[in-house]
């Protein structure tokens, strides 16, 4: 029985396999992290755009036979098709169909989610259910909650074709020692000459009465608006708390904890517990 205080997050992500001898060679040019020397059954890492913006935020899961990727937040059959593109016919390399997958991890209200390894089940495996029950499973809502206090990106929202994954925190699924990827360049450029513009931050509104009319996603310096320090990505309202994600410019972060949004009133501005922005 498994230790009723701690907490889990299960969700439904979407999968594919892929199978052949030169499998671990085609994911690791083409993510963010060493496949080919991974000490950890399964490893996060990114797949970028060739100019370094984050396409999607994935996992890879090493099986006996075949390796499955679990994509946590980005467009699955985007990602199948460009893969699919580059497969010269001379490489063994597979793809499979995508396939729903269960996904369960236990949760750190002060740790960040990438310290923990996840387990997988597929809808027909028959220990799901037994295993499923016995955890004390975190509703949608704090869910919701707990994954902005962790800064964790969404598609359309933190990835949105502009935010890099050093912008967004995730310097740590990164490999720049390992051979040459998608992105690598830009990725290295900003690493050498420390030129991030924006960091991703979570933010707290205390507004009751929201002005969702307005469209203005722009933070400001203060309620007069007189100058723009970032962006609002996302936002979720739980009973009187309301939290949400956005990306500050960086020569902003020294001015002070507290801006301004025309939808959300004053905010205040906090590091995340999951990114490296600690």
């Amino acid at each position: 029985m498994q230790d009723i205080k701690k907490k889990f997050w299960l969700e439904r992500f979407d999968c594919f396999s892929v199978t052949g001898k030169d499998a671990r060679n085609f994911l690791n040019g083409i993510t963010t992290s060493n496949i080919l020397y991974s000490e950890n059954k399964v490893t996060k890492t990114c797949w970028l755009t060739p100019n370094g913006v984050l396409r999607s935020l994935i996992e890879i899961n090493f099986l006996e036979r075949n390796l499955e990727v679990i994509i946590l937040a980005g467009n699955t059959q985007e990602m199948i098709d460009y893969f699919n593109q580059i497969i010269f016919p001379a490489d063994d390399v597979l793809l499979s169909e995508p396939f729903l997958i269960n996904r369960i991890q236990e949760i750190d209200e002060s740790c960040s989610w990438r310290n923990y390894q996840p387990i997988f089940f597929k809808n027909e495996d028959k220990e799901f259910e037994i295993y499923k029950n016995k955890l004390n499973l975190v509703n949608s809502n704090d869910l919701k909650i707990w994954k902005v206090n962790q800064a964790i990106p969404s598609l359309d929202m933190e990835i949105n074709g502009k935010n890099n994954p050093l912008e967004l925190g995730l310097k740590d699924l990164i490999d720049f020692n390992k051979g040459c990827y998608l992105g690598q360049e830009t990725m290295s450029k900003i690493k050498n000459v420390s030129s991030l513009k924006q960091e991703i931050r979570i933010w707290k509104s205390f507004k009751s009465n929201l002005n969702l009319e307005v469209e203005d996603t722009n933070l400001y310096i203060n309620s007069a608006k007189d100058l723009s320090v970032g962006k609002i990505t996302s936002f979720f309202k739980s009973n009187s708390q309301i939290k949400g994600l956005a990306m500050i410019k960086r020569k902003y972060l020294e001015e002070g904890s507290c801006f301004y949004s025309e939808i959300f009133g004053k905010i205040i501005i906090n590091k995340s517990v999951g990114s490296i922005f600690l």
